[in-house]
């Protein structure tokens, strides 16, 4: 009998069958948010097999605490030592800035979440061109006595890359530290030969997340999006742009790259290179010695900036720079602008977008009109017609990519960073924005929002709805597998 119902099965049926258990295994083991396990579970019963392999290179977390506890663990204990050294360091009596007490909510969830520290003696300079960026980093290199500091997820072995890699070249023959830390999903393809050169000349490099196998990337899920530079614990940049030729408008395809870019002077730039130090000790698993790159009696007062830099990242307790923007969004009381390259954000801050436009506050975002990752961008455009309905409006850039990670919130407080509006962003990169508390920087950014829209058209509700139906196949497909893009 037992012979009889075995035979009864094709090597098709076992085939499914085996997919199923596979399925089965997912949903009880993945801990992931439910519209992502049931993302992963259609893209298993579409492509049987194959669905689960992509599982396990690019979705499975199933070893994510055990990757990440320890790091956690100990990262904690540094930072919230160092972090408080600084703090004892710091004239807390002494703030002046008037938006404490409008949005002491915001500066008290950073802290308690991540232990962000608020100060409030730093400059800021916006760059949202990439060749007014690039000289003015370069030259801040070139002036480097101490250390450099510099952290990327894209580094390109092209005209720009090269330039870097041979400044970095010079500064380490002269006898300044440079440290370069990259990601290895960032860096792909990247010649072993770009790194040697620079090993060679007395530079430290250090990969995130490396790959064991070649070309067996089975940690991708997890990348460092972070752009960190600091120079000397005195300057400090940090925003969207990355390395490469694109990044000045070189690439034909995408066109002139808009982008944000911060160069700070402050406080705050201790805490950025504190982030580069965790992040370099992970990298490497060398003991660090803190003080000796952040020495806390120093004072490097430069202005009168409030701001905290949130980290957020696989690692993490709290999605803290999602929560920082839902925060924000809440807060709005007149106007909501965001500049982003993906729009895919989780149904929490989708929400509170629609109740802000529904509640009288002016929401406008800008998306770019030219896809870097196809998939991504049509998923971008099913989310932006999502909130249509609610009055936020929609603008896509026109002039050539838009890769600004920016909002502005009233006019009054901001956030500049490295995290897109995405679920990615928000739970799986390795990110960290400055969260700035100041008119001035407030409306510089408004202004250039503005400035934007003159090379923008707005995305209608009628125009949406006039789109094709292969469009909306595209819509449809991606904003299904959007949860795990």
């Amino acid at each position: 009998m037992i012979h009889s119902f075995l035979g009864g099965f094709t090597w098709l049926d076992t085939f499914l069958y085996i997919n199923i258990l596979l399925v089965l295994s997912v949903i009880f083991l993945s801990r992931k948010n439910i519209s992502t396990t049931w993302a992963w579970i259609m893209i298993m019963l579409s492509i049987p097999f194959v669905g689960f392999i992509l599982y396990l290179f690019i979705g499975q977390d199933l070893r994510k605490r055990k990757t990440f506890s320890k790091k956690e663990e100990e990262d904690r204990f540094l930072a919230v030592a160092h972090r408080q050294k600084i703090s004892l360091s710091y004239p807390i009596n002494e703030f002046n800035n008037p938006l404490i007490k409008s949005f002491e909510k915001l500066i008290s969830l950073h802290l308690n979440a991540h232990e962000a520290l608020y100060t409030e003696d730093n400059s800021v300079k916006v760059f949202i061109d990439g060749k007014e960026l690039f000289n003015e980093l370069f030259e801040s290199i070139k002036n480097a006595k101490r250390y450099v500091h510099l952290e990327s997820y894209i580094i390109r072995n092209d005209e720009l890359g090269v330039a870097l890699k041979d400044l970095l070249i010079i500064k380490a023959k002269e006898g300044v530290e440079v440290f370069l830390l990259y990601d290895d999903m960032g860096c792909f393809g990247v010649p072993k030969k770009y790194f040697y050169e620079l090993k060679n000349a007395g530079a430290r490099v250090a990969c995130f997340f490396p790959s064991f196998i070649p070309f067996l990337k089975l940690r991708a899920n997890y990348r460092n999006h972070r752009k960190i530079c600091v120079i000397d614990g005195v300057i400090a940049y940090l925003g969207g742009f990355n390395i490469g030729n694109e990044y000045v408008g070189l690439n034909k395809k995408l066109g002139y790259w808009r982008d944000t870019h911060l160069k700070i002077t402050g406080s705050a730039v201790r805490l950025l290179n504190l982030q580069f130090l965790l992040d370099r000790r992970f990298a490497t698993n060398e003991d660090i010695l803190l003080d000796k790159y952040i020495p806390i009696e120093t004072n490097i007062a430069a202005g009168n900036i409030g701001m905290q830099i949130v980290s957020s990242g696989p690692d993490s307790k709290h999605p803290s720079v999602r929560d920082g923007y839902l925060k924000m969004i809440y807060e709005a009381k007149k106007s909501v602008y965001i500049q982003t390259p993906y729009f895919i954000p989780d149904e929490s801050v989708l929400t509170a977008l629609k109740l802000a436009a529904l509640s009288g506050v002016d929401v406008k975002i800008m998306i770019p009109n030219k896809p870097d990752h196809v998939c991504v961008y049509w998923a971008t455009y099913a989310h932006v017609g999502e909130v249509l309905d609610s009055g936020v409006k929609c603008y896509t850039y026109e002039k050539g990519f838009l890769h600004a990670k920016t909002i502005v919130i009233d006019e009054m407080i901001c956030s500049v960073g490295t995290a897109n509006f995405d679920v990615r962003s928000f739970n799986l990169n390795f990110e960290v924005n400055s969260f700035i508390y100041n008119t001035s920087v407030s409306k510089e950014l408004a202004i250039i929002f503005h400035n934007d829209l003159a090379d923008c058209k707005e995305l209608t509700k009628d125009i949406y709805n006039k789109r094709g139906l292969l469009i909306k196949f595209k819509e449809s497909i991606s904003r299904l597998v959007s949860p795990i893009l």
